[in-house]
């Protein structure tokens, strides 16, 4: 009798032991604390350290929105693992998990909508669409998935029983991109935002939408945080009518299908073979007008495929393509590599100097590059049309989408430089945009920039992921991307 009592004594002892425990692991409520804790995975598509060493990405920008305009404070946990991400929140270790599909979770309700994803197939470039379909088809190859396209591949299976797949729940759709680029795996169902942003960084990678699984991306909460469900409510349908969802959106993804694979294993391939040439000049550029060397970098490759002597049928030459004018008012010879670098990058300084006390950043340096293609008197009759349509003048994606309008009589007669081909800066800083974030992956800053710190918002790691974009994916070797074409 005694031990028995012993005993019970001791499981009674363990388990308010435990109890006690997740009690002290659950967080206070928001309202109480006027602290938002916040679990997220690290990624280009949540979060990440951008190459401007800041802390950048979409779930990151729109939480860091959505605490300012409710006077809320905001602690990033930072995960890799999106299912245990859910299981912490259901224990009440976070107020909210972000970046992940709306689902019928018990315990859990979701907060609105704000971006549509699919699924997609992602195989090696070798193989054909039609070669990947029937081997998965036919059970000859498992596809590794992602938990939530389960159920659409238990409805594909009806018609092809022999299909077999593998559930991924500890890990993301950037981790399986990489392991089909690298051979590790033949076939793996990913997101379609992820599969587009990563394309660029390994094209030798093909992606299919023909399993198609449409989800819709949410915030997850605890099912009884009704008040935080309809300030969230509240925040999105106030970032959809004034147009701030749409330019954040553009932000990240505007750009990512400009570049096609063939353009950018020629640039990966590029950055091997060329860009060892000129990376110092480049980065003397960078010390003496405080532009990242990449972005300059990325710049001269898209205006001459770093090439010295290039000419376009208009007369701008050399490396940075400059004019006789330009090259003149910056003092360089645009025949030497040395000094066109220089002075391209000296220019580039003078028209974001120009936009300074308007534009914001990153906008302020896509306005200076398109202003760098098209002029800054064509640029300024765009701003001019934003204004007259009741859109953002300061906002590239709204500035971005008047500029095509000025080679229309209706739109530049009205205007105070008049004629322009305005679709091509549209085109020149998309390219530009996307070669910049091939060679932030490949290649690291000059300094190491730690991300400011912030009383309101903290971002707290305790796996040490890696959040700097050029070793979020851990990408292959030039070469070895190269080989594996």
């Amino acid at each position: 009798m005694k031990r028995f009592l012993v005993a019970l004594s001791t499981l009674l002892l363990f388990a308010c032991g435990e109890s006690d425990q997740t009690r002290a692991q659950q967080v206070l409520p928001w309202a109480e604390t006027k602290e938002l804790v916040v679990l997220v995975q690290n990624g280009p598509t949540a979060l990440y350290v951008n190459a401007a060493g800041d802390y950048a990405g979409l779930e990151y920008d729109l939480i860091t929105q959505f605490a300012q305009r409710n006077n809320l404070k905001v602690r990033f946990l930072v995960s890799s693992n999106y299912t245990e991400m859910l299981a912490r929140l259901k224990r009440r270790e976070a107020h909210l998990a972000v970046g992940g599909p709306r689902d019928d979770v018990a315990g859990l309700i979701y907060g609105a909508s704000y971006q549509d994803v699919d699924a997609r197939l992602v195989f090696s470039a070798k193989t054909s669409e039609a070669t990947a379909l029937k081997a998965l088809k036919e059970g000859l190859s498992t596809l590794n998935t992602l938990p939530q396209y389960v159920s659409a591949l238990h409805k594909l299976q009806q018609a092809s029983p022999a299909l077999s797949w593998q559930v991924v729940d500890n890990g993301d759709s950037e981790s399986l991109i990489e392991q089909v680029s690298q051979g590790k795996l033949e076939f793996a169902l990913v997101d379609s935002h992820a599969a587009e942003v990563a394309q660029n960084y390994y094209p030798n990678i093909a992606t299919s939408s023909v399993i198609s699984s449409q989800q819709q991306l949410a915030w997850a909460m605890p099912d009884n945080d009704i008040q935080l469900q309809i300030l969230i409510g509240a925040f999105f349908q106030q970032q959809v009518a004034d147009g701030s969802l749409r330019r954040l959106l553009d932000r990240y993804y505007g750009h990512v299908n400009r570049v096609d694979q063939l353009d950018a294993l020629a640039y990966l391939g590029r950055i091997q073979s060329t860009l060892p040439r000129y990376k110092e000049w480049f980065q003397e550029a960078e010390q003496r007008t405080g532009l990242d060397w990449r972005l300059i970098a990325a710049l001269s490759y898209q205006e001459s495929h770093w090439n010295p002597e290039a000419v376009s049928p208009t007369g701008v030459r050399g490396m940075m393509m400059l004019t006789n004018e330009t090259a003149q008012r910056m003092n360089v010879d645009r025949t030497n590599p040395y000094q066109s670098i220089i002075g391209g990058a000296k220019y580039i300084q003078l028209l974001k100097d120009t936009l300074a006390d308007r534009a914001p950043e990153p906008d302020r340096t896509w306005l200076a590059l398109a202003a760098y293609n098209v002029g800054m008197g064509h640029l300024i009759d765009a701003r001019t049309l934003a204004v007259r349509m009741k859109k953002d003048p300061n906002s590239w994606a709204d500035v971005k989408s008047v500029l095509p309008l000025l080679r229309k009589p209706e739109y530049f007669s009205t205007l105070k430089y008049g004629y322009a081909r305005g679709g091509e800066p549209v085109i020149f800083v998309e390219s530009l945009q996307s070669y910049y974030d091939i060679l932030a992956r490949f290649q690291p800053p000059s300094k190491t920039v730690l991300p400011m710190t912030s009383d309101s918002v903290i971002v707290h790691n305790p796996e040490n992921l890696q959040l700097e974009i050029n070793s979020v994916l851990n990408p292959m070797a030039v070469e070895k991307l190269a080989a594996a074409w």
